[in-house]
Protein backbone atom coordinates (compact mmCIF):
# COMPACT_ATOMS: atom_id res chain seq x y z
CA UNK A 1 0.00 0.00 0.00
CA UNK A 2 1.52 3.70 -0.91
CA UNK A 3 0.16 6.91 -0.32
CA UNK A 4 -0.51 10.05 -2.73
CA UNK A 5 0.64 12.84 -0.57
CA UNK A 6 0.82 16.05 -2.72
CA UNK A 7 -2.52 17.72 -2.12
CA UNK A 8 -6.02 15.78 -4.08
CA UNK A 9 -8.77 18.48 -2.84
CA UNK A 10 -9.13 20.98 -6.06
CA UNK A 11 -12.01 22.92 -3.35
CA UNK A 12 -14.95 25.08 -5.73
CA UNK A 13 -17.75 25.52 -3.27
CA UNK A 14 -17.26 26.02 0.47
CA UNK A 15 -20.04 22.60 1.19
CA UNK A 16 -17.08 20.44 -0.40
CA UNK A 17 -15.41 20.78 3.02
CA UNK A 18 -17.77 19.39 4.88
CA UNK A 19 -17.80 15.89 2.81
CA UNK A 20 -13.50 15.27 2.88
CA UNK A 21 -10.73 14.99 5.26
CA UNK A 22 -8.05 17.67 4.86
CA UNK A 23 -5.30 15.54 6.25
CA UNK A 24 -6.80 12.08 4.99
CA UNK A 25 -4.38 10.62 2.37
CA UNK A 26 -4.85 9.07 -0.99
CA UNK A 27 -3.94 5.07 -0.45
CA UNK A 28 -3.10 3.02 -3.62
CA UNK A 29 -4.50 -0.54 -2.02
CA UNK A 30 -3.91 -2.43 -5.26
CA UNK A 31 -1.79 -2.31 -8.93
CA UNK A 32 -1.41 -3.67 -11.98
CA UNK A 33 -4.37 -4.16 -13.13
CA UNK A 34 -5.28 -3.67 -17.01
CA UNK A 35 -8.67 -1.78 -16.73
CA UNK A 36 -9.86 -1.95 -13.21
CA UNK A 37 -14.00 -1.15 -13.58
CA UNK A 38 -17.13 -1.68 -11.30
CA UNK A 39 -16.79 -1.63 -7.72
CA UNK A 40 -19.13 -2.73 -5.49
CA UNK A 41 -19.17 -3.16 -1.40
CA UNK A 42 -20.31 -6.19 0.34
CA UNK A 43 -20.81 -5.35 4.16
CA UNK A 44 -21.47 -9.16 5.34
CA UNK A 45 -18.46 -9.97 3.78
CA UNK A 46 -16.36 -6.55 4.54
CA UNK A 47 -15.23 -7.26 0.69
CA UNK A 48 -14.80 -5.42 -2.33
CA UNK A 49 -15.24 -6.49 -5.94
CA UNK A 50 -13.97 -5.00 -8.46
CA UNK A 51 -13.29 -5.87 -12.28
CA UNK A 52 -10.43 -5.94 -14.58
CA UNK A 53 -12.12 -5.93 -18.15
CA UNK A 54 -9.27 -6.62 -20.75
CA UNK A 55 -8.16 -8.87 -18.26
CA UNK A 56 -10.87 -10.78 -18.24
CA UNK A 57 -11.16 -11.47 -14.37
CA UNK A 58 -12.80 -10.36 -11.17
CA UNK A 59 -10.69 -9.22 -8.06
CA UNK A 60 -11.63 -9.29 -4.68
CA UNK A 61 -9.79 -6.67 -1.92
CA UNK A 62 -10.41 -6.66 1.31
CA UNK A 63 -8.35 -5.18 4.72
CA UNK A 64 -6.98 -8.30 5.97
CA UNK A 65 -5.85 -9.95 2.54
CA UNK A 66 -5.69 -7.46 0.09
CA UNK A 67 -6.21 -8.08 -4.09
CA UNK A 68 -6.58 -11.73 -4.74
CA UNK A 69 -8.65 -13.31 -7.67
CA UNK A 70 -12.20 -13.62 -7.22
CA UNK A 71 -13.52 -14.81 -10.35
CA UNK A 72 -11.67 -15.89 -13.61
CA UNK A 73 -12.90 -16.44 -17.17
CA UNK A 74 -15.49 -13.20 -15.67
CA UNK A 75 -17.14 -12.87 -19.02
CA UNK A 76 -15.38 -9.50 -19.08
CA UNK A 77 -16.82 -8.42 -16.93
CA UNK A 78 -17.53 -4.62 -15.79
CA UNK A 79 -19.88 -3.05 -14.15
CA UNK A 80 -21.42 -4.62 -10.02
CA UNK A 81 -23.79 -4.03 -7.90
CA UNK A 82 -25.22 -5.72 -4.80
CA UNK A 83 -29.10 -6.51 -4.85
CA UNK A 84 -31.27 -5.85 -1.51
CA UNK A 85 -30.67 -9.59 -0.32
CA UNK A 86 -27.14 -9.14 -0.83
CA UNK A 87 -26.32 -10.84 -3.87
CA UNK A 88 -23.67 -9.75 -6.54
CA UNK A 89 -24.99 -8.49 -9.94
CA UNK A 90 -22.84 -8.35 -13.33
CA UNK A 91 -22.57 -6.78 -16.29
CA UNK A 92 -21.07 -8.89 -19.01
CA UNK A 93 -19.45 -7.54 -22.07
CA UNK A 94 -18.32 -11.16 -23.30
CA UNK A 95 -21.79 -13.00 -22.81
CA UNK A 96 -23.70 -9.71 -23.46
CA UNK A 97 -25.63 -10.22 -20.45
CA UNK A 98 -26.37 -9.45 -16.66
CA UNK A 99 -26.04 -12.18 -14.24
CA UNK A 100 -26.92 -12.67 -10.50
CA UNK A 101 -24.56 -14.31 -8.11
CA UNK A 102 -26.73 -17.29 -6.35
CA UNK A 103 -25.94 -18.31 -3.02
CA UNK A 104 -24.27 -21.37 -4.18
CA UNK A 105 -21.79 -19.23 -6.60
CA UNK A 106 -23.86 -20.61 -9.78
CA UNK A 107 -24.90 -17.67 -12.41
CA UNK A 108 -28.33 -16.72 -13.16
CA UNK A 109 -28.87 -14.64 -16.32
CA UNK A 110 -31.41 -12.00 -15.77
CA UNK A 111 -30.86 -10.32 -19.14
CA UNK A 112 -28.74 -11.45 -22.63
CA UNK A 113 -31.79 -10.53 -25.09
CA UNK A 114 -34.35 -7.21 -25.56
CA UNK A 115 -37.09 -7.35 -28.35
CA UNK A 116 -35.61 -10.62 -29.69
CA UNK A 117 -32.11 -9.33 -30.29
CA UNK A 118 -28.74 -9.73 -28.29
CA UNK A 119 -27.96 -6.85 -26.68
CA UNK A 120 -25.12 -4.79 -27.04
CA UNK A 121 -22.51 -5.35 -23.61
CA UNK A 122 -24.34 -4.27 -20.56
CA UNK A 123 -21.93 -1.41 -18.50
CA UNK A 124 -23.67 -0.54 -15.57
CA UNK A 125 -26.75 -1.52 -13.23
CA UNK A 126 -28.10 -0.37 -10.11
CA UNK A 127 -31.54 -2.06 -8.15
CA UNK A 128 -33.82 -0.32 -6.63
CA UNK A 129 -35.66 -0.84 -3.38
CA UNK A 130 -38.72 -2.93 -5.27
CA UNK A 131 -35.87 -5.42 -6.68
CA UNK A 132 -36.38 -4.14 -10.35
CA UNK A 133 -32.95 -4.36 -12.46
CA UNK A 134 -32.08 -0.99 -14.18
CA UNK A 135 -28.72 -1.48 -16.75
CA UNK A 136 -27.15 0.38 -19.42
CA UNK A 137 -26.17 -1.25 -22.66
CA UNK A 138 -23.37 1.16 -24.55
CA UNK A 139 -21.47 -0.94 -27.75
CA UNK A 140 -18.18 -1.27 -25.83
CA UNK A 141 -17.59 -4.55 -24.92
CA UNK A 142 -18.66 -5.32 -28.75
CA UNK A 143 -16.32 -2.15 -30.77
CA UNK A 144 -13.28 -4.33 -30.14
CA UNK A 145 -11.81 -7.72 -28.96
CA UNK A 146 -10.21 -6.06 -26.26
CA UNK A 147 -13.09 -5.86 -23.72
CA UNK A 148 -14.83 -8.16 -25.15
CA UNK A 149 -16.15 -10.01 -28.37
CA UNK A 150 -15.78 -8.04 -31.22
CA UNK A 151 -19.33 -7.77 -33.50
CA UNK A 152 -21.65 -5.79 -35.11
CA UNK A 153 -25.06 -4.55 -32.88
CA UNK A 154 -28.14 -6.07 -33.18
CA UNK A 155 -30.20 -3.40 -30.80
CA UNK A 156 -30.96 -0.13 -33.12
CA UNK A 157 -29.15 1.91 -30.76
CA UNK A 158 -27.37 2.01 -26.57
CA UNK A 159 -30.39 2.49 -24.22
CA UNK A 160 -31.07 2.58 -20.34
CA UNK A 161 -33.25 -1.00 -19.83
CA UNK A 162 -35.40 -2.08 -16.93
CA UNK A 163 -35.56 -5.68 -15.50
CA UNK A 164 -39.32 -5.75 -13.77
CA UNK A 165 -38.83 -7.11 -9.85
CA UNK A 166 -40.55 -10.51 -10.92
CA UNK A 167 -38.16 -11.15 -13.78
CA UNK A 168 -39.05 -11.37 -17.23
CA UNK A 169 -38.02 -9.38 -20.31
CA UNK A 170 -36.05 -5.94 -20.06
CA UNK A 171 -37.74 -2.74 -20.98
CA UNK A 172 -36.54 0.09 -22.29
CA UNK A 173 -36.98 3.19 -20.19
CA UNK A 174 -34.29 5.80 -21.97
CA UNK A 175 -33.51 5.80 -25.42
CA UNK A 176 -31.71 9.33 -26.03
CA UNK A 177 -27.98 8.47 -25.47
CA UNK A 178 -24.84 7.96 -27.70
CA UNK A 179 -23.53 5.77 -25.24
CA UNK A 180 -25.37 5.54 -21.51
CA UNK A 181 -22.63 4.55 -19.01
CA UNK A 182 -22.47 4.74 -15.49
CA UNK A 183 -26.41 4.72 -12.94
CA UNK A 184 -27.16 5.87 -9.94
CA UNK A 185 -30.44 6.85 -8.08
CA UNK A 186 -31.06 9.58 -5.93
CA UNK A 187 -31.88 8.77 -2.13
CA UNK A 188 -35.05 8.54 -2.43
CA UNK A 189 -35.04 7.08 -5.72
CA UNK A 190 -37.43 9.73 -7.29
CA UNK A 191 -34.43 10.72 -9.40
CA UNK A 192 -32.58 8.41 -11.90
CA UNK A 193 -28.76 9.99 -12.77
CA UNK A 194 -27.31 8.86 -15.89
CA UNK A 195 -23.92 9.44 -17.32
CA UNK A 196 -23.36 10.11 -20.76
CA UNK A 197 -19.34 8.93 -22.24
CA UNK A 198 -20.45 8.58 -26.09
CA UNK A 199 -17.64 11.39 -25.71
CA UNK A 200 -15.14 8.38 -26.20
CA UNK A 201 -15.58 8.16 -29.27
CA UNK A 202 -17.52 11.44 -30.88
CA UNK A 203 -16.57 14.38 -29.78
CA UNK A 204 -19.53 16.26 -30.77
CA UNK A 205 -20.93 14.12 -27.60
CA UNK A 206 -20.96 16.12 -24.82
CA UNK A 207 -19.44 15.04 -21.65
CA UNK A 208 -22.47 15.28 -19.83
CA UNK A 209 -24.24 13.34 -16.44
CA UNK A 210 -28.71 13.61 -17.13
CA UNK A 211 -31.14 13.13 -14.41
CA UNK A 212 -34.69 11.50 -15.14
CA UNK A 213 -37.61 11.85 -12.69
CA UNK A 214 -38.31 7.85 -11.66
CA UNK A 215 -42.24 7.41 -12.95
CA UNK A 216 -43.19 4.04 -11.94
CA UNK A 217 -41.84 1.63 -14.70
CA UNK A 218 -40.68 4.39 -16.45
CA UNK A 219 -38.65 7.64 -16.50
CA UNK A 220 -39.31 11.52 -17.74
CA UNK A 221 -38.41 15.01 -17.85
CA UNK A 222 -34.86 14.06 -18.86
CA UNK A 223 -32.63 17.19 -18.67
CA UNK A 224 -28.70 17.86 -18.01
CA UNK A 225 -27.71 18.11 -14.17
CA UNK A 226 -23.71 18.38 -14.80
CA UNK A 227 -21.03 18.42 -17.03
CA UNK A 228 -17.58 17.22 -16.72
CA UNK A 229 -14.57 19.46 -17.40
CA UNK A 230 -11.66 16.82 -17.76
CA UNK A 231 -12.54 13.97 -19.50
CA UNK A 232 -16.26 12.43 -19.44
CA UNK A 233 -17.97 10.50 -16.80
CA UNK A 234 -18.25 6.81 -16.05
CA UNK A 235 -19.17 5.52 -13.22
CA UNK A 236 -21.44 7.74 -10.93
CA UNK A 237 -22.85 7.58 -7.18
CA UNK A 238 -24.91 9.21 -4.84
CA UNK A 239 -23.92 9.39 -0.98
CA UNK A 240 -27.01 10.06 1.49
CA UNK A 241 -27.94 13.50 0.99
CA UNK A 242 -28.01 13.10 -2.46
CA UNK A 243 -24.34 15.08 -3.49
CA UNK A 244 -23.45 12.68 -6.66
CA UNK A 245 -19.91 11.57 -6.57
CA UNK A 246 -18.42 10.97 -10.89
CA UNK A 247 -15.70 9.76 -12.43
CA UNK A 248 -13.58 11.95 -14.47
CA UNK A 249 -10.26 12.07 -16.40
CA UNK A 250 -8.79 14.35 -13.26
CA UNK A 251 -10.46 12.25 -10.26
CA UNK A 252 -13.66 12.26 -8.92
CA UNK A 253 -15.78 15.29 -9.23
CA UNK A 254 -18.35 15.85 -6.51
CA UNK A 255 -21.31 17.95 -7.15
CA UNK A 256 -24.57 18.88 -5.28
CA UNK A 257 -28.10 18.01 -5.29
CA UNK A 258 -28.87 21.23 -7.12
CA UNK A 259 -25.27 20.48 -9.96
CA UNK A 260 -23.09 23.34 -8.64
CA UNK A 261 -19.40 21.24 -8.88
CA UNK A 262 -18.23 21.13 -5.04
CA UNK A 263 -14.68 20.06 -5.72
CA UNK A 264 -12.95 17.64 -6.90
CA UNK A 265 -10.44 14.81 -5.44
CA UNK A 266 -7.49 14.97 -7.74
CA UNK A 267 -6.13 11.09 -8.70
CA UNK A 268 -2.86 10.36 -10.71
CA UNK A 269 -5.22 8.37 -13.07
CA UNK A 270 -8.16 8.57 -15.23
CA UNK A 271 -10.91 6.94 -12.85
CA UNK A 272 -13.73 4.29 -14.28
CA UNK A 273 -15.78 3.96 -11.21
CA UNK A 274 -15.99 4.47 -7.42
CA UNK A 275 -18.18 3.48 -4.81
CA UNK A 276 -18.45 3.97 -0.47
CA UNK A 277 -17.73 1.18 1.60
CA UNK A 278 -15.46 -0.08 4.75
CA UNK A 279 -17.01 -0.61 8.16
CA UNK A 280 -18.77 2.29 8.84
CA UNK A 281 -19.38 3.29 5.14
CA UNK A 282 -17.27 5.98 5.11
CA UNK A 283 -14.18 5.11 2.67
CA UNK A 284 -14.49 5.57 -1.14
CA UNK A 285 -13.16 3.17 -3.27
CA UNK A 286 -11.96 4.51 -6.71
CA UNK A 287 -10.84 2.12 -10.12
CA UNK A 288 -8.39 4.09 -11.62
CA UNK A 289 -6.79 2.41 -15.05
CA UNK A 290 -4.33 0.39 -13.36
CA UNK A 291 -5.28 1.15 -9.28
CA UNK A 292 -7.10 0.76 -6.72
CA UNK A 293 -7.29 3.41 -4.31
CA UNK A 294 -9.07 4.34 -1.23
CA UNK A 295 -10.02 7.55 0.46
CA UNK A 296 -11.62 8.33 3.92
CA UNK A 297 -14.58 10.87 3.36
CA UNK A 298 -17.18 12.31 5.26
CA UNK A 299 -20.18 10.91 3.47
CA UNK A 300 -21.61 7.23 3.12
CA UNK A 301 -23.60 5.63 0.49
CA UNK A 302 -27.28 6.06 0.63
CA UNK A 303 -29.45 3.97 2.39
CA UNK A 304 -26.05 3.04 4.44
CA UNK A 305 -25.76 0.17 5.30
CA UNK A 306 -28.41 -1.26 3.66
Amino acid sequence: MSCVKPSIYDQRDARFRALIHPNAQLQQIGQGFEWAEGPAWFPAAQMLLFSDIPAHRMIRWTAQTGCSIFREDSGYSNGNTRDPQGRLLTCHHGLRAVTRTEADGSLTTLASHADGKRLNSPNDVVVKSDGSVWFSDPTYGILSDLEGYKADPEQPGSHVWRIPPEGGAAVAVCRDFAQPNGLCFSPDERLLYIAESGASHDAAVPPVIRVYDVTGEGLANGREFARIDAGLPDGIRCDGNGNLWSSAADGVHVFAPDGTLLGKILVPEVVANLCFGGPRGNRLFITATSSLYMLAVDACAAGWPG
